[in-house]
């Protein structure tokens, strides 16, 4: 089973290592600068899951959310937050924005797989 992910980064280091971990395990894998670019990129695509970092310029992560979580055929899509924050009172607001799951950086390939296979399967 072949799985779209969109995943939302400002690092390019941490794109690419999200491609090298995903693509091997057989994901379709499309990537976003920031939240801003990430919206223009949801438009053309219908991904399984989106991961997104929090702390990027023009639209952070939690805008991000909301504004897939404010288009009807996306409410399902879930999402992962791929983040080095790891503070509890982010990991809510997260969750309140409508985040599936959380994982810190740096992340283990096999686990952020499992993650996805788990949330999108």
């Amino acid at each position: 089973m072949s799985l779209t992910v969109l995943a939302v980064d400002d690092s390019r280091t941490m794109r690419d290592m999200i491609r090298m971990a995903l693509l091997p395990a057989g994901f379709t894998v499309h990537v976003a600068e920031d939240g801003v670019d990430g919206l223009e990129v949801l438009d053309g695509i219908e991904p399984d899951a989106i991961i997104t970092d929090i702390n990027m310029p023009r639209m952070d992560g939690f805008g991000f959310i909301d504004a897939v979580r404010a288009q009807e055929r996306r409410r399902g899509v879930p999402i992962l937050v791929l983040t080095t924050e790891s503070a509890p009172e982010m990991k809510m607001r997260a969750r309140n924005a409508g985040a599936t799951g959380w994982i810190v950086k740096p992340f283990d390939p096999t686990k952020l797989v499992k993650a996805l296979q788990m949330v999108a399967g």
